[in-house]
């Protein structure tokens, strides 16, 4: 896939738990949600494995190039995916969206935060999203959490301006990165996904509530602590710098629970 090789480029994608993705069973797939770079990544490397549906914010839907392999996906658009724990109506979109992409024996990419972490770790509040589709979850369909590191700190994050980067803005620039390091010599970042079967756990977990099964996936999440910020050079001809993170950032708590993992 064309995608895949220009990403590649600059991430170094290691994949464990890579038997899962084999399983012919629907997956609802549940990562955490480092930076805007991500969600691309994802479906592209699982893409080489199985079809996959992400569910995204409409407004994607309408950016050039990004917005076509959406359609090409079959993603299911939402009207603010960032507003989706107080809006009805894009609650109901995103969960008749997915189940019925479920039901097909299709599996789909949804981000239970909705919204870019603010510091090395995941928070998923109070969004309800993911918890009402693993409440109904069709019968037969696996919950697989996505553990993401390696991004926190990329120009796609929160890490170095303390606010979410301007996709399209951020999107030329890492163009350009990638011009002026003619391709192929553009400096790679490490990035991991580690994918874990928690059907049953979620499902149990989903049972007790919202706030159990939030606290249930930002433990998984989080099971290795706050993520160190990873800078990474943009010119190969350049020499390694290092930066500091900006005041105000969201700071980790681990938290005590005895909850099942």
């Amino acid at each position: 896939m064309v995608y895949k090789f220009i990403l590649s480029r600059r991430y170094n994608v290691q994949i464990k738990g890579v038997e899962l993705l084999k399983n012919e069973s629907a997956q609802l797939i549940l990562p955490n949600h480092v930076s805007h770079i991500d969600p691309q990544i994802v479906a592209t490397w699982i893409y080489e494995y199985k079809w996959v549906v992400p569910v995204v914010s409409e407004r994607f839907m309408t950016y050039p190039f990004i917005g076509y392999i959406m359609r090409q996906w079959q993603a299911v658009p939402v009207a603010d995916f960032r507003r989706g724990n107080r809006n009805p109506e894009a609650m109901k979109s995103i969960y008749s969206g997915v189940v019925d992409a479920l039901e097909k024996k299709r599996s789909v990419i949804i981000y239970p935060s909705g919204e870019l972490a603010s510091g090395g770790f995941e928070k998923i509040k109070n969004k309800q999203a993911a918890h009402v589709i693993v409440s109904q979850i069709p019968e037969g369909a696996q919950v697989i959490g996505l553990r993401i590191r390696g991004l926190w700190g990329s120009v796609w994050s929160k890490a170095w301006k303390g606010r979410q980067p301007d996709f399209m803005r951020t999107y030329g620039v890492a163009i350009l990165y990638g011009l002026a390091n003619l391709i192929f010599f553009v400096p790679r970042r490490k990035v991991t996904f580690e994918l874990v079967d928690i059907t049953e756990n979620a499902k149990l977990q989903a049972q007790n509530g919202r706030k159990v099964f939030n606290d249930f996936l930002e433990d998984f999440y989080n099971e290795f602590g706050e993520e160190a910020p990873v800078y990474k050079k943009h010119f190969f001809y350049l020499p390694s710098s290092k930066r500091k993170l900006p005041r105000g950032l969201e700071k980790f708590e681990r938290k005590t629970s005895n909850k099942s993992k």
